[in-house]
């Protein structure tokens, strides 16, 4: 497999006043780089981006306090519940990481794709 350069333009975000969902969703787009006329899902072609004021986003809805995540111990009884907004309290930048990692395709490929995602208060 050969491996290309591909030039990389950052782009930022800022996330103050809209939804997580639509900002998760165009943050997935640009990293998967479907933004481009010379997108082919096989290349690596996305962007670096950079999400300003994940703490300013709002909630539609009543997700902040009905939404939970799950994580599992792989031992029997092992799940683990988590409020939204208990997640939100602690860092208001893993809510936004967790709605764009959930837009993206699973497995080896998405672990490379969140490494470029910066996301700030």
């Amino acid at each position: 497999m050969m491996k290309t350069n591909v030039l990389r333009k950052t782009i930022e975000i800022d996330a103050a006043g809209k939804a997580v969902g639509r900002v998760a969703s165009q943050v997935a787009k640009s990293l998967l780089g479907k933004h481009k006329a010379d997108y082919l899902p096989h290349n690596d072609s996305g962007d670096k981006v950079v999400v300003n004021n994940a703490g300013k986003v709002i909630f539609t809805g009543k997700k902040l306090v009905q939404k939970d995540y799950f994580h599992h111990s792989m031992h029997p009884g092992g799940i683990k519940q988590t409020s939204m907004k208990k997640v939100f309290d602690k860092d208001a930048r893993e809510v936004m990481r967790k709605a764009v990692a959930g837009m993206l395709p699973k497995g080896p490929r998405r672990d490379s794709l969140m490494k470029r995602l910066t996301v700030n208060k």
